[in-house]
């Protein structure tokens, strides 16, 4: 549902929302399980990142693999992500990315309020 503008993106093999939980709220794509679970893993190390080196929240994660592109986008304690076959022009997907993170951030998107982190 909320992803679909970005399950059809050229080179898009999958994609996925997950919570500040680390549970996934949608996924979609061969790789969406794995993508889930790391974009889960991906926002905790991202945090303790920007704390550590005290530049504030990190919102936007981007890496190139051997097969894939993954970029990600974190807002009102969800993080969206894709990963796209590598060589893959991403600009699409980040902006589509962004679109989605706005409507996320929005209220009454029926999403569950996220857990407040122990410690935040």
């Amino acid at each position: 549902m909320r992803l679909n503008a970005l399950s059809t993106l050229p080179g898009v093999r999958a994609c996925a929302l997950v919570g500040d939980d680390g549970l996934p709220v949608e996924m979609q794509g061969e790789l969406g399980d794995a993508l889930a679970a790391e974009l889960a893993s991906l926002r905790s190390t991202s945090e303790r990142v920007g704390r550590r080196l005290g530049v504030g929240q990190v919102t936007r994660i981007a890496f190139t693999s051997d097969l894939v592109e993954v970029v990600a986008v974190t807002t009102a304690g969800y993080t969206v992500g894709a990963a796209l076959l590598r060589g893959s022009d991403t600009r699409v997907a980040q902006q589509t990315l962004a679109k989605i993170a706005v409507n996320l951030a929005a209220p009454g998107q029926g999403l569950p309020e996220p857990l407040a982190q122990e410690g935040a």
